[in-house]
């Protein structure tokens, strides 16, 4: 689920940036710029795949390192806060054609590489979003959806086709509005996520003590099951030797609820009120672009 919200959002926004530009350059007869417009969308595609794997190999070497937790502790805050900035940025931007269009025609005035350059740069930064928040997703979950995020690429591309192509009209302010959201959630859970994660540092170093109070610790891994156990609630985790709850944040309907949100099943009171924080926070920018401005227009 997070893979396809997270790839169909950001490609959606490539895609009618692209769009947008290719429009343009036909209406303004500067077709022979075109090549150029192509020539910096597989650039940039290319570009985005060697910061993965740059991405991947840094987040491989330091998961045997000492210092992982901090790591994933500060890399998950700054996801999070690109996330919102995301919302803030698309809320107030969102696909701004006649912006977009000033700007195109700068570039293609200021240099015959001026197209490239400004749609290189614009795809190389959602490309370069869209591995950040697939890296911090699949550093929550420890899993990868290859479908989903193969389905958001294949149905936003398809979208842009059928507007741009076909002359479809398309109200895309459920789509951003439903995505952005999901986003809200994700800041807020990477937010909360950072926090376990730095409290498992200090811990680990003796920062701190591990008796910390909490708003609640529930369905803890058990050694064996009771009678009043239901079987089928439970998975058995051959690597740490213990029955795992399904809806455990480390079970198979729990790692999913994570992912999604946050959730725990044992968060330390800090970790609840700087998820709480956040969901408001980004709440308060999501409804104040999507909500307050529709009633207004009614």
């Amino acid at each position: 689920m997070n893979e396809f919200i997270i790839t169909f959002r950001e490609c959606l926004e490539a895609t009618l940036i692209v769009g947008i530009v290719y429009t343009f350059l036909q209406k303004t007869k500067m077709n022979h710029q075109i090549k150029y417009l192509w020539s910096a969308v597989g650039s940039a595609i290319v570009a985005s795949i060697l910061v993965a794997l740059l991405l991947n190999n840094i987040t491989e070497k330091m998961a045997s390192n000492a210092m992982a937790k901090l790591f994933e502790a500060v890399f998950m805050y700054i996801t999070a806060g690109l996330l919102l900035y995301v919302v803030f940025w698309l809320s107030k931007s969102i696909s701004n054609r006649q912006a977009l269009e000033a700007l195109a025609s700068t570039a293609s005035k200021s240099s015959k590489w001026g197209i490239f350059f400004l749609i290189f740069f614009a795809i190389l930064r959602e490309g370069f979003e869209t591995v950040m928040f697939l890296t911090s997703t699949s550093m929550q979950t420890s899993t990868f959806s290859y479908s989903g995020f193969s389905l958001g690429i294949i149905l936003a591309c398809l979208i842009g086709y059928l507007i741009f192509s076909q002359g479809k009209k398309i109200n895309l302010k459920p789509f951003f509005a439903t995505t952005t959201f999901c986003l809200v959630l994700f800041a807020a859970g990477m937010n909360a996520y950072g926090t376990h994660e730095m409290e498992s540092f200090l811990t680990k170093q003796e920062y701190i003590k591990k008796d910390i109070k909490r708003p609640w610790s529930i369905l803890e891994p058990k050694s064996t099951l009771s009678e009043t156990n239901n079987p089928a609630l439970y998975k058995y985790n051959e690597k740490k030797e213990k029955y795992i709850h399904i809806l455990h944040d480390k079970g198979d309907v729990g790692v999913f609820l994570k992912g999604f949100f946050g959730y725990n099943s044992n968060p330390n009171w800090i970790e609840l009120f700087i998820w709480i924080g956040t969901l408001f926070f980004g709440f308060k920018i999501w409804r104040k672009y999507y909500i307050t401005i529709d009633n207004s227009k009614n």
